[in-house]
């Protein structure tokens, strides 16, 4: 399913919150949270990421994956979190008003 425009930034943001992770756990994490129903392409990834890297949302450091292997491992600043929370409630506020529509008899 192709996800909406902004998505994909509050969701590598939420993803963030549980604890720092590289590119291939953040993907993974997202397609199996979703029960395999949202897939994040690895160009729009890492895009995001730099994106979100750029407004001091996230850093980044070096690190050894599960593999052995060296990867980029991300997590969340302190404007993250705050931007995380007024993006959670915006997107409530948005998925509630499209479903009063939706549900309407």
């Amino acid at each position: 399913m192709d996800l909406l425009q902004g998505t994909l930034d509050v969701l590598i943001l939420k993803t963030l919150s549980w604890e720092a992770m590289h590119g291939y756990a953040i993907s993974r994490w997202i397609r199996q949270r979703t029960d395999n129903v949202l897939t994040v392409e690895d160009a729009a990834l890492y895009q995001a990421l730099h994106r979100l890297e750029r407004k001091g949302l996230i850093e980044s450091e070096w690190g050894l994956s599960e593999n052995n292997r060296r990867a980029k491992y991300y997590q969340l600043t302190q404007a993250g979190r705050a931007q995380l929370r007024a993006e959670t409630s915006e997107w409530r506020q948005y998925a509630e008003a499209v479903f009063k529509v939706l549900e309407t008899a």
